[in-house]
């Protein structure tokens, strides 16, 4: 289960993975990433649940938290776009709820729909948004400053800035493109703990 504690959480997208994907995320976990969100929207449900059930053994078998995306019957943790956690029914069933936000006015509103955490961004430039300029981290400040519960910075987070993202309140980061992509997973994820832990105080 995600704890408030994490710091790295791993956002997949297997359209990006070059080489096998479930070898992949087991690289990154024993990598030492902190959770796995299974964020593979385009699935439809009976395949998104035969790739949770591998994915999330790996993750059991690593000590890395599972996050279900989207999908709600895949585990205790549960991560929802706004509009979709708005419609959500049932969100007292699970300990664990987190969802995407854009602005503080949707941190708010997020955490009177219930969530435990939340992921703010995207924060620099990233490819997965490609010709839209990032957020900054003006933006991250005022989302992480509005609500008591954790923030977790997403988009274009790389090993040099990642410490200016704990710098300005985030508990942590998400990466996806990178993770899906680099040949060195293991010395990616060191390099992230190394600059988040820069502005450990």
């Amino acid at each position: 289960m995600i704890t408030f504690m994490c710091k790295i959480i791993c956002v997949t997208n297997r359209l990006l993975c070059r080489d096998d994907f479930t070898g992949r995320i087991r690289r990154i976990c024993e990598a030492g990433a902190d959770a796995v969100i299974l964020r593979e929207k385009d699935l439809p449900p009976a395949e998104y649940k035969e790739l949770a059930k591998r994915i999330s053994e790996i993750c059991a078998g690593t000590g890395v938290s599972f996050v279900s995306h989207t999908y709600p019957s895949y585990g205790g943790a549960l991560h929802l776009p706004l509009p979709l956690l708005r419609e959500f029914a049932d969100r007292d069933r699970y300990p664990v709820l987190g969802v995407s936000v854009h602005s503080a006015a949707e941190a708010q509103e997020a955490v009177s729909l219930g969530t435990t955490y939340q992921t703010a961004g995207h924060i620099f430039e990233t490819d997965c948004k490609a010709g839209l300029p990032g957020r900054g981290l003006s933006f991250l400040r005022e989302v992480c400053s509005s609500v008591s519960i954790p923030v977790y910075a997403i988009g274009g987070i790389t090993p040099e800035n990642a410490g200016s993202i704990i710098e300005a309140g985030a508990a942590g980061i998400c990466v996806m493109s990178s993770l899906m992509t680099s040949e060195d997973e293991a010395g990616y994820i060191a390099g992230l703990r190394r600059g988040m832990n820069e502005y450990k105080t």
